[in-house]
């Protein structure tokens, strides 16, 4: 275990103010409890062998102690320990190893329940990063209860990454590329993320696949597998200006139209200016997205290549190139707009894991990571709101016609 990663949290842990934090406790509950049942189960095997009279197993479960609270850096963090009874025979008592009775508060939860969701589901650290959870107490966790824990974690990602998607018709996807700081060799590898918006508007991860940087051949792999466990074609996709992803959406549903992110094309422009002029660059380029009619962002484009060509040639080449892309959320319902200008659903989901992971270099395995990210999406999905004007999400599955997010007239069957 590595002692600077634990202490620099320590230091850390009063100023995790990031909108996750929330999340990480309530997810921090659920591995808690998942560990302690995961305990409990090795106990009651243990006297699987041990019958009563009639044949039944001498020890059973028999219902929870009241619900207690440890508290920790990161807020409350509560817990149901089971209790057992011998139907005949010795009495025996169920002791939970990573909840001693009587624990209010303890220090080493303080650093290890942010660590735990980056190093602890790593297939090879689990035993200790519950070590650093629950300090000497730790002692009494055999290495078959670890052992279970990590491939009941590894079970249920593997198990959601073969679920199939044909059940829902998906209007919208979000795609982008997560970079954690892990490397292979000399490549830096990247987790491949789609999030999906279905018909009834509600947003779920589809997604979660390493990859080697952001290359067509990995997000073909990744469509290929979403088509495959029967995924529609989307009407619109949304993501960054990776070409690997567009190229490999053009030969596996070829369909779907782009948008290209606001939110990551205007920080690749803003790249290639001066500081002195950047926030009039930022204000500039969003005018265009905040035009309230197509016509107009397009006078907002010829305005940013008007004031900015001359000095600056390639922060102008960097906004046109994209310029049809970036614009195609005008044919969509306006209520959809503030969702679907940028690849936010991903961006915000993760931008505390790559926050931490700054701290945990090295710490983390490839097969770690994926599964860290998928309990943290897990957790954040189940607290999403429906898409903003779902009730129009029919419409656009249908092919009813949007300009300038207004619903059209359709042409009357009849007259033609």
């Amino acid at each position: 275990m590595d002692k600077d990663n634990v202490l620099e949290l320590r230091r850390q842990s009063t100023v995790f103010d990031d909108p996750l934090t929330q999340l990480l406790r309530e997810g921090a509950r659920k591995l808690l409890q998942q560990a302690v049942e995961v305990e409990l189960q090795s106990v009651l095997a243990s006297y699987q062998d041990e019958l009563d009279k009639c044949g039944k197993a001498r020890v059973v479960r028999n219902g929870y102690h009241p619900e207690r609270e440890i508290q920790t850096g990161i807020g409350p963090v509560s817990v149901k320990v089971p209790k057992v009874r011998a139907r005949s025979g010795r009495p025996v008592t169920f002791h939970s190893a990573l909840v001693p009775p009587y624990v209010r508060k303890a220090k080493s939860l303080e650093a290890a329940l942010p660590w735990l969701y980056l190093k602890g589901v790593s297939s090879g650290e689990m035993e200790e990063a519950l070590k650093v959870l629950v300090g000497p107490e730790a002692t009494g966790l055999s290495a078959s209860t670890v052992s279970r824990l990590k491939k009941e974690w590894k079970g249920q990602y593997e198990e959601w990454r073969q679920s199939p998607l044909d059940k829902d018709e998906w209007v919208y996807i979000w795609a982008d590329g997560i970079y954690s700081g892990l490397r292979a060799e000399d490549v830096k590898l990247c987790t491949l993320v789609v999030v999906g918006v279905n018909v009834l508007g509600q947003k779920k991860f589809l997604a979660i696949e390493d990859g080697v940087r952001e290359s067509t051949q990995s997000w073909r792999e990744v469509l290929a597998k979403l088509k495959k466990r029967g995924m529609n074609a989307p009407k619109l996709a949304i993501g960054d200006g990776a070409m690997g992803f567009w190229a490999a959406l053009d030969e596996v549903f070829s369909q779907t139209r782009h948008q290209r992110c606001w939110v990551h094309k205007t920080n690749n422009i803003v790249g290639y200016l001066p500081k002195s002029v950047q926030d009039k660059a930022r204000a500039a380029v969003k005018d265009i997205w905040m035009a309230p009619t197509k016509a107009e962002a397009e006078t907002a484009f010829d305005l940013f290549v008007e004031q900015f060509e001359g000095k600056y040639p390639r922060a102008v080449e960097c906004l046109l190139k994209d310029q049809h892309d970036l614009l195609t959320f005008y044919d969509f319902p306006q209520m959809h707009w503030q969702s679907i200008r940028t690849s936010n659903p991903i961006e915000s989901t993760f931008a505390t894991i790559r926050h931490r992971t700054k701290r945990s270099k090295g710490c983390l395995s490839r097969e770690g990571m994926l599964n860290m990210m998928f309990k943290l999406s897990q957790c954040a999905q189940s607290r999403w709101r429906k898409l903003r004007g779902f009730a129009d999400l029919g419409k656009v599955i249908t092919g009813i016609n949007f300009k300038d997010g207004i619903e059209q007239p359709q042409p009357d069957k009849k007259a033609a």
